[in-house]
């Protein structure tokens, strides 16, 4: 895998202590995802799939989830 350019949200805070999901666009057109706190467990999936996970979280299908 390439070197990739890890973002997070804006709402993240530069606290080591809080986990965040960072999401990276991969060269060969994927979505690549990882927890910050375990920044060597990646996963890959499609745009169309990241962006329909996207909709979902904003639409709040996620709400009251607990892993």
């Amino acid at each position: 895998m390439s070197q990739l350019a890890w973002h997070k949200s804006s709402f993240s805070s530069d606290d080591a202590n809080r986990d965040c999901i960072e999401v990276a666009a991969a060269p060969e057109g994927l979505v690549h995802f990882r927890e910050s706190d375990a920044p060597d467990v990646v996963a890959v999936t499609t745009p169309a799939k990241w962006g329909a996970f996207v909709k979902g979280v904003k639409a709040g299908e996620f709400d009251g989830c607990a892993l």
